[in-house]
């Protein structure tokens, strides 16, 4: 018997998406008290997610994005993604027609004001046959405007087909605590650490240790958007202390735990991490 289907799969199968003619359409899902995931799909239609609370992450081909707090990833028309969210999320989706907006061609998160989340929120009330003279349609051309002007933060994972280097990425990503040395991957995958070295920045682009820091980074910020505390998310990762984890990531985004998600959040809607 298949497992019954998640809130996040279920709000999508009832979305017909080739009955939609209007610019943009909104939807609000809100995850039950369990880990929600939608398998590989695809739309005609570009989509929007914006994570309102918790932890929410898309897979595409080659990278996995992160979706923290006043973030959303765009998933431009036709690109196969998953989606998975972590207990207690709230999401909205927006779907824009293909050449609506001058928005990417490629995946990426966008960083989202407070004005856009909020032509977001109405949108995902609105009818979705509004005419585009209507107050609704005004409010879409705005909201598509803005997007369009949001800047693009790397927060994202690239991962690689490539067996030796998928097999890695798999057992840190099950193990972020994992802190074996890029010479003991070598010998795990019967490579030299200098060819495990090339093949990883062949397959990412990134070193092995940017590589391992960024995926520590992703899982952080999944982690703690969940509702974790810092002296936990830096024990499940394998830090020394708590104090070395908030440096890595004052590093990476150039504020700490605590204060990137309160000012990620001026309205008080997501829980700031705790110490």
């Amino acid at each position: 018997m298949n497992p019954p289907a998640s809130a996040l799969e279920t709000s999508l199968r009832n979305f017909d998406e080739s009955r939609i003619h209007s610019l943009v359409v909104g939807m609000r899902v809100d995850v039950a008290d369990h880990r929600s995931e939608v398998p590989v799909h695809q739309h005609r239609m570009g989509q929007l997610v914006l994570a309102l609370q918790g932890g929410v992450s898309c897979e595409v081909p080659g990278s996995v994005w992160v979706v923290p707090p006043r973030c959303a990833v765009w998933i431009p028309g036709g690109m196969p993604h998953c989606v998975r969210a972590t207990a207690n999320a709230r999401i909205c989706y927006l779907f824009v027609q293909p050449g609506a907006a001058a928005l990417p061609a490629r995946c990426c998160t966008l960083s989202i004001s407070p004005l856009v989340q909020a032509l977001i929120l109405d949108m995902a009330v609105q009818a979705r046959d509004y005419a585009e003279d209507s107050p609704t349609g005004r409010k879409a051309v705005v909201l598509l405007e803005e997007l369009a002007r949001m800047p693009v933060e790397q927060l994202f994972l690239p991962i690689s087909d490539e067996p030796r280097v998928g097999r890695i990425a798999k057992m840190l990503a099950d193990d972020p605590a994992d802190r074996r040395t890029l010479a003991e991957w070598g010998r795990l995958v019967a490579m030299s650490e200098r060819s495990l070295a090339r093949l990883v920045r062949q397959e990412t682009g990134m070193s092995f240790g940017r590589w391992r820091q960024q995926l520590h980074l992703i899982v952080a910020l999944r982690l703690l958007a969940g509702g974790q505390a810092v002296t936990r998310v830096a024990d499940q990762l394998g830090y020394e202390s708590t104090t070395a984890f908030i440096t890595m990531f004052k590093k990476a985004l150039g504020k700490p735990p605590a204060r990137y998600f309160a000012e990620r959040d001026p309205w008080g809607g997501t829980t700031t991490p705790s110490t």
